[in-house]
């Protein structure tokens, strides 16, 4: 592996610097609402310096989207579910599969503010496939995961699989993400600090579980 040099390591760290701030600002108040010159000032930078890394707001917010889940992903946040040489059943693993999601909410929800605000900025932009490319590959890692406790289940016939699976890793992702993500953005008429909110997520959890785990005689 190559060493990087002191420029290059200086230059890790601006762009470091940068997807931080924008991170915070995002998440806090909307993409569409922040400018490039308020991350510029809140990283202590110039304009002209952010441009240089990020040549429009397109691509900077692409950059945080992929830098803040790969940081989410790499710690000890979402399971490592090693499928081969486990005791445990496919029905456990996609109990801790859904169980990160919870934890998402408990522990994360400026990333899910983020990830919100992200959808909705994408889908008003007149943008190239390929430069959302790298979120689709973070996408791609979390189906691979999925992938490995589907095939444990069509094994140990703990899961239903008769829907196949990718009806069972959208509706299962979607419905968890979507339930997570809006209780972060906040529900007009609950209290945000009420513990009844993570109660609700679990309750949501144990029927999908009952949905797709087959049970046993």
């Amino acid at each position: 592996m190559k060493t990087k040099n002191r420029f290059e390591l200086q230059c890790d760290a601006a762009k470091r610097n940068i997807l931080k701030a924008a991170f915070r600002l995002f998440s806090q108040r909307g993409i569409d609402a922040v400018t490039i010159p308020e991350v510029a000032e809140a990283c202590g930078m110039s304009r002209a310096s952010v441009f240089r890394y990020y040549k429009c707001k397109l691509d900077l917010v692409v950059a945080v989207n992929v830098w803040s889940w790969r940081e989410y992903l790499s710690g000890q946040n979402w399971p490592k579910l090693e499928i081969s040489g486990r005791n445990a059943t496919a029905a456990e693993c996609l109990d801790a599969y859904l169980e990160a999601f919870i934890q998402l909410y408990r522990e994360h929800k400026d990333l899910l503010r983020f990830n919100h605000f992200f959808n909705v900025y994408v889908q008003g932009e007149s943008h190239l496939q390929e430069q959302l490319s790298p979120v689709v590959e973070l996408v791609d890692s979390i189906r691979e995961q999925f992938s490995a406790i589907y095939r444990l289940a069509e094994q140990d016939g703990t899961l239903c699989t008769e829907s196949g699976e990718q009806y069972m890793f959208s509706s299962l992702t979607h419905i968890m993400l979507a339930a997570v993500t809006r209780y972060s953005i906040g529900l007009v008429y609950v209290d945000q600090k009420s513990t009844a909110l993570e109660a609700e997520l679990h309750m949501l959890k144990r029927a999908l579980l009952r949905e797709f785990v087959v049970e046993q005689a």
